[in-house]
This record gives C-alpha cells, sequence and structure tokens, in this order.
C-alpha cells in the first residue's frame, strides 16, 4: 500500500574528489577523481524515498540557476511531486564540496545558498500536502524557525514527523516536542545530549535522554554496528550486513528515506530499521550522493 510522504530540506549539487586521503589543514593533496552529483540531505532522503516504492512530494527551494532548473528536471525524472519546489531570484542553489578518501570517509562543507530561504511561509504553502500525508520527514540544513513551523503543522494535522537532526545542531525542548521520530548518528547524538556513545550504557542513557525531551521513538545509526532502536515496544540494537565501503556520503540519507517508506507501508518500527539499514548498506558501495541509492528491486 502506498501512502503519501512529504520531505521537506535541502537541495544542493554535489562537487565530489576522491583521493587516497583527506588534506589537513593548510595542506593540498592531489586527488584521483572529480565528479558531479544530485545532493543535499532533504534531496537525496526525497529520492531515496521514491526509489524506494514511496509516493513523495518534496518541498525544497533553489536558485534561479543551471544548477536549480537541473535538480528540479531530476527529481521530476525521479518520480517525485515537485509542484511544491520554489525558485529564488536572490541565492544561488545549494552547493556541496566533499573529499571522499580510498576507506570511503568524507569531509564535506556545504554552500546554503537557497536552502537558507527556505521559510515558514513557504512551508505553509505545502499545508495540503503535509495534512494528506502519512509522514513527515526533515532534517537541519534549512533555518531552524522553518523546522519548528513543520512540526506545528504536523501536530495540527496529527502526522507523524521524523527529523533527521543532520548537521548537528543545538535544538530546543519546544521543538523536539513536535518530533515523534529521531534519527541521529552518534555525533549529532552527543550534539543533543552531551552523551558519548561508546558502549550499551551510553546509547542507553542518550536514548533516555532524548525521550526525555518528549520524543517517542529513538533510532541512534551506527554505520557498520546497524542502529539502536529505542521505542514502546523495543530496545535494542539491529545490526546490518557487512561490505566493501566505497563513499559513505549518502547512506544517512538513504537510511532515512527507507526508513519513511517502509514505515508508510505499515511495517513496524523493527522491520522499518532492517529495511533501513540494508538500503544504507547497498549505498556505501558506491560512490556518489544520490547516484548511490538503490532502487526497491536492488533490495
Amino acid at each position: 500500500m502506498k501512502n503519501r510522504i512529504t520531505v521537506i530540506g535541502s537541495s544542493n549539487t554535489d562537487m565530489v574528489i576522491k583521493s587516497d586521503r583527506l588534506p589537513v589543514p593548510g595542506e593540498t593533496v592531489i586527488g584521483n577523481q572529480f565528479s558531479m552529483h544530485h545532493g543535499g540531505k532533504g534531496a537525496n532522503q526525497a529520492v531515496a524515498a521514491a526509489r524506494l516504492g514511496g509516493d513523495v512530494s518534496f518541498v525544497c527551494r533553489v536558485g534561479n540557476d543551471v544548477f536549480g532548473k537541473e535538480a528540479i528536471e531530476h527529481y521530476r525524472l525521479s518520480g517525485i511531486d515537485t509542484s511544491l519546489i520554489s525558485r529564488d531570484t536572490v541565492e544561488a542553489s545549494g552547493t556541496a564540496l566533499i573529499l571522499v578518501d580510498s576507506k570511503g570517509e568524507n569531509s564535506i562543507a556545504v554552500a546554503l545558498g537557497a536552502n537558507k530561504n527556505l521559510n515558514p511561509d513557504l512551508v505553509k504553502k505545502a499545508k495540503s500536502a503535509i495534512q494528506s500525508s502519512s509522514y513527515v520527514l526533515t532534517q537541519l540544513e534549512t533555518p531552524l524557525d522553518t523546522i519548528a513551523a513543520i512540526g506545528d503543522l504536523c501536530r495540527t494535522y496529527k502526522v507523524p514527523l521524523i527529523l533527521n537532526p543532520a548537521p548537528a545542531a543545538e535544538l530546543s525542548d519546544e521543538l523536539l516536542a513536535h518530533v515523534d521520530i529521531i534519527t541521529p548518528n552518534a555525533i549529532e547524538t552527543y550534539q543533543l545530549t552531551g552523551i558519548a556513545i561508546n558502549d550499551a550504557r551510553s546509547i542507553q542513557e542518550a536514548s533516555a535522554a532524548l525521550h526525555s525531551r518528549g520524543i517517542e521513538t529513538v533510532i541512534i545509526t551506527l554505520g557498520e554496528q546497524g542502529a539502536y532502536l529505542s521505542g514502546a515496544d523495543f530496545r535494542g540494537y539491529i545490526p546490518v550486513d557487512q561490505v566493501d565501503v566505497v563513499d559513505t556520503t549518502a547512506a544517512g540519507d538513504t537510511f532515512n528515506g527507507a526508513l519513511v517508506v517502509s514505515l508508510s507501508e505499515g511495517f513496524n518500527l523493527q522491520e522499518a530499521v532492517r529495511f533501513a539499514n540494508r538500503a544504507a548498506a547497498y549505498s556505501v558501495g558506491r560512490l556518489g550522493a544520490q547516484s548511490s541509492i538503490p532502487y526497491r528491486k536492488d533490495l
């Protein structure tokens, strides 16, 4: 069964250089390969959800430039409803510069551009899509007052909100109280709780700290260790198959896109996290952001 999913967030063009190792500050290294990809956490998650079978509407803001035009066409060809994407006449489209080493680890700098102007008024124009959605998924590459507006609309229309709190940022208790499911990685968990994830006890304490701020379901992603799920009916690790890592750039976004699709289809949280783990594992075996995201048939 397909249910509508609304993804709200960033759209970027990724410029990727792959080299043997990442440079330290002040150092220049010679790269091996350059490529350009469609990216941005919001866009990655929207594409992942669409490729994996979701009925997706995407709310974002791009520049009035060639990157923005190409991005909208790419989303349309991916099967995404692009009617809620707006064009900014002042700011350029968002851009990310990504360095990837031989082990698949990456270092990323993002110029938000038009993403900075995805404001609460634009989100309110998407209220019909939000109201008719089974889930709303968002991230933190857009202004925090926009995230707060998303939370208010989801609470008003009783639509579950999934927040991927990336990149890491300090979030108020008022904002988090509107979140139904949160999906931080270990670094983002530390940013939100002050608890470093290094063993089973610390991950339980961090989950409890997030629950205490009003969030019903906590899913902490742990890379090659899978994910830790803390919900009403289950608390524990959900492992992931081990694979050869090429590029981890979009693994977290693929996880979130897969998670929201599985939940929208009526699967329970454990099943949804297993599916999300599998999709993320597939993505790290390929270079790039959206170019690495699997289709449903791949899984």
